[in-house]
């Protein structure tokens, strides 16, 4: 039983080291491997607080706000009112794959 017991513990653990590789990748040098779901939220949401994404697991919240805040230089989200963030026109284009990121300037 111990064997087998190993063997389950290792094949979670290869599939872990897979995904942690996959969220590891970014689509331009200025984005972070939080970004992508970080915009997949929001999309299925109008507008949104960054304490949300601590909520829903994604990250903490600090680091959220910052993000939202990169995301907004670059043009992919809309900050309508102080803390508060929706996806872009921008940002649905690139969440539709008709975007390369890594050709966006940010806004100074």
């Amino acid at each position: 039983m111990d064997e087998s017991t190993t063997d389950t513990s290792d094949e979670p653990a290869a599939e872990t080291e897979s995904e942690n590789e996959a969220e590891q990748e970014t689509d331009a040098e200025w984005m972070d491997p939080a970004d992508k779901p970080i915009l997949e939220f929001l999309q299925s949401e109008d507008a949104f607080e960054p304490a949300q994404l601590d909520e829903a697991g994604l990250c903490p919240g600090n680091f959220g706000a910052y993000r939202c805040r990169e995301l907004t230089k670059y043009g992919l989200l809309n900050n309508p009112m102080t803390g508060v963030y929706e996806v872009s026109e921008r940002g649905e284009q690139y969440l539709d794959g008709e975007l390369d990121p890594s050709e966006l300037e940010p806004d100074e």
